[in-house]
Order: C-alpha cells, then structure tokens, then sequence
C-alpha cells in the first residue's frame, strides 16, 4: 500500500504536530500559572499580563486552527499524545505491568527480574 504525499497533506500534518505541541506547552504553562498565583508567588499585575498573555495565545491557535483547516488534525495528535502520556503514567505506577507486557510478548526469564525489581520498588514506596 503506497503512502500518498502531497505538499498540502504534509503541510498540514507537520502545522498540526507544530500546533498540538504548542497547545502542551500552553496547557503547562496554565498549570504553572496556577500554582504561581496560588501559592502567592506573582502579584496581581502579573496575573493580569499572564492572563491576557494565555488568553490572546488561545485566540491565536484558534484563529491559526480555523485559518488553515486542521483544527481535527490537531485534534488527532493532541489524543495521541494523551494516550501516549496515559501509558506512561501507567507504567510508572505500575511497574510490574512492564513485566507483564514482556511475558506476553514471549520475554522469557528475564520478565521475573523485571517483575521482582517493579514489586521491591512498590514495596519500598510503602503501597
């Protein structure tokens, strides 16, 4: 099956990628935002200016979204990247579902190492 490339699809999906990147960003930059204002850390003329700042920001990718018809281009990455966030953290929580994975996957021996390595450091972490 050939992969039909063409200027416009390829323009697009990289102004997608570019795009999706640019929305994590701004998403923690919010949460950092947040923390900041809570904690005390910013007055409120630079809650003011960081306010405006995010907001003029969505406005952008908004308008750059709609300008150039790939708002569910974006979409698209911006899922995949969660899925892909999602699995992290889940692994990360669940060390010995690494393990598992490999078993399934026909990893032999060394699985149990892995499993024994994943369940200490649970242990160790009081769960």
């Amino acid at each position: 099956m050939a992969i039909n490339i063409t200027e416009d699809n390829l323009k697009s999906g990289v102004l997608g990628l570019v795009l999706a990147l640019v929305e994590v960003i701004r998403d923690a930059l919010k949460i950092q935002a947040l923390k900041r204002m809570e904690s005390g850390g910013l007055s409120e003329a630079e809650c003011e200016r960081l306010g405006k700042a995010l907001m003029e920001l969505d406005v952008a990718l908004e308008q750059i979204k709609e300008e150039q018809g790939i708002a569910e281009s974006v979409r698209s990455v911006r899922d995949g990247l969660d899925e892909i966030v999602d699995d992290v953290i889940n692994r990360l929580v669940n060390p010995g579902s690494w393990a598992q994975e490999y078993c399934d996957r026909g990893g032999g021996e060394t699985a149990g190492l892995v499993a024994g390595v994943g369940g200490a450091r649970k242990d160790r972490l009081g769960d």
